[in-house]
């Protein structure tokens, strides 16, 4: 292991929940206006994530008023304070480019459920 990755290590973040693409999550951000800071809440099916140590991130897509609009978030980084898992999704990619082609009905998700 090279400095640099220990480094990183040291500052990675230990509260991240497990989770893949195909789930359904809460991304709560803090976003700075002049000398406020609010926490914002962004909701929607995470249809990739990358995953590079320090250099994480992870996109998730929603639909809001008619129009996708898709968010990349560090995984690692202050201003993501937490992450929710709201459902897990029933999946077979890893990477689900394909939603931004679906609407509707057609681009949901089934849920995966523990025990069947």
């Amino acid at each position: 292991m090279n400095i640099v990755d220990y480094i990183g290590m040291e500052q990675m973040r230990k509260d991240v929940p497990q989770f893949k693409a195909g789930d359904t999550l809460r991304v709560h951000v803090r976003i700075t206006e002049g000398d406020k800071q609010r926490i914002q809440v962004f909701q929607g099916v995470c249809i990739k994530r990358h995953n590079n140590g320090i250099g994480s991130s992870f996109t998730v897509r929603k639909v809001s008023n008619g129009i996708g609009v898709e968010r990349v978030f560090p995984l690692h980084a202050p201003t993501v304070d937490k992450v929710e898992v709201m459902m897990v999704g029933r999946v077979r990619r890893a990477k689900l480019y394909y939603l931004r082609n679906l609407q509707g009905k057609a681009a949901r998700i089934r849920e995966l459920r523990k025990g069947h």
